[in-house]
């Protein structure tokens, strides 16, 4: 067993200006990732068909808009691979400069696209290449955050700290939402479709003037450091992902997956199909479910930093365990509660499913996966394991949700669904050890 009351190595050589600057940059970088995507994903829904596919039919539009959408994630795992490897062999500081200056200036460009009417062919050509570059650097972003945070923090509040890495998910979707919100209700439609979609993109400069400022500022990770000058600055394998599966066959990433899994997946049913399904299939209004998710990630700014710390008073095995095995207790009532079509209880119910399943389990998730892997390799692992586990649930889930609703006609699939990817965390934590006060400045994976 570790001693949880000991400090790391490197530890007392950052002050609590030196970690505070960490935590913001880390809750910043996090941010503009999920600000850049969701005024993307925002963008692609209500106006880039017209902008960028005039000549095909609406339908047609809408889809090669959301399939540009897309191509993001498969960029991110790309990205996932080489920023983590860069990540490990010269540093965490150097890469997060680097991410968030792609990811910044890429969004920022995209609001200065000329129209399809203007360029021809080549405006939606160029909207993928930046839609491709914004994923790539976005791949790393948030596990070269939670890696940052985590070698920063004091041991005894290693959870707190690491869960603003996930209250900057609930930052950047809220921003993102009401830049558009207010967008939509100041302007009309043809100054939207004309000029006024441009302005979130072009905002989103100034965000990233500060965070280029701010990780420009920011140490270097003094788990890192601590690495570096035990081992060699060269002591970093070139394949970080086979060096880990030949030191232990594997194991730590395996579980890794197991954790990101669950949690990712219940976010895909309750903050992206649930919205549809009460919209669609209950054919109640649509802004009833998107204030439900709204509210919920309002909530989420207590339940984040709470949840981060109770893994560090009890540890991160009970938590997690507690929080799977909650979700898919609940799972059956929560979704009848919102079939009945009563909004009070069906609000309440999805802001529940959005808290405990999807917000409590990311704010976990983050001390847990980083705590599982030797500095060797972390934030390869961590960013592999997080691209791979949240672009299969997410992009599977909801897809099979759909099929299964249509099929059978009741909610009863989106249950099982949800109480299965509870269960494969269950699992996959309960294999786990416990990694509260780990020496994070080891080589070696946990497992």
């Amino acid at each position: 067993m570790v001693d949880s009351t000991q400090s790391p190595p490197g530890a007392a050589r950052r002050s609590t200006r030196e970690l505070s600057k960490a935590a913001v940059s880390g809750w910043l970088g996090t941010a503009m990732e999920f600000m850049d995507f969701q005024l993307y994903s925002l963008a692609a829904a209500i106006v880039f068909n017209k902008i960028f596919f005039p000549d095909v039919s609406p339908a047609i539009g809408l889809i090669a808009a959301m399939a540009t959408y897309g191509v993001g994630y498969v960029a991110r795992l790309i990205g996932a691979v080489y920023f983590g490897r860069m990540g490990d062999r010269i540093g965490r500081k150097k890469v997060l400069f680097l991410t968030i200056t792609i990811m910044g200036a890429s969004t920022t460009l995209i609001g200065v696209l000329p129209p399809y009417q203007t360029i021809g062919i080549a405006a939606p050509i160029l909207l993928v290449v930046l839609r491709l570059i914004q994923g790539f650097g976005a791949g790393a972003e948030i596990a070269g955050a939670t890696v940052m945070l985590v070698e920063y923090a004091p041991v005894k509040r290693r959870g707190l700290v690491s869960s603003l890495v996930s209250l900057g998910t609930n930052s950047g979707t809220l921003a993102a939402s009401g830049l558009w919100a207010v967008l939509l209700a100041v302007l009309s439609e043809e100054q939207v479709v004309a000029w006024g979609w441009r302005l979130p993109f072009l905002l989103s400069f100034v965000l990233l003037l500060f965070g280029v400022w701010m990780r420009s500022n920011l140490r270097e990770s003094p788990v890192f450091e601590e690495r570096t000058e035990a081992a060699g600055e060269d002591d970093a394998p070139s394949n970080a992902i086979e060096a880990g599966f030949k030191q232990r066959k594997g194991r730590s990433f395996l579980i890794a997956l197991g954790l990101r899994f669950g949690q990712a997946g219940n976010s895909g049913l309750v903050q992206t199909f649930l919205v549809g399904y009460v919209a669609s299939t209950l054919l109640i209004e649509r802004s009833v479910p998107t204030n439900a998710v709204v509210y919920g990630s309002i909530l989420g700014f207590a339940t984040v930093p709470l949840v981060g710390m109770l893994g560090d008073r009890v540890g991160r095995r009970p938590t997690y365990l507690a929080l799977s095995l909650l979700t898919a207790v609940l799972a059956v009532p929560m979704m009848a509660t919102i079939a009945s079509g009563n909004v009070i209880a069906l609000t309440i119910a999805m802001i529940l499913g959005l808290n405990i399943g999807v917000l409590g389990l990311f704010s976990v998730e983050s001390v847990t996966m980083a705590e599982l892997f030797g500095s060797r390799n972390r934030f390869t692992q961590l960013a592999v394991a997080k691209e791979i586990g949240g672009t299969l649930a997410t992009a599977v889930g909801p897809v099979m949700a759909a099929g299964l609703t249509a099929w059978t006609q009741h909610w009863w699939p989106i249950a099982a669904m949800l109480i299965a990817y509870s269960l494969i965390t269950f699992v996959a934590t309960w294999l786990a050890p416990e990694t509260r006060g780990r020496d994070l400045v080891r080589l070696e994976d946990a497992l």
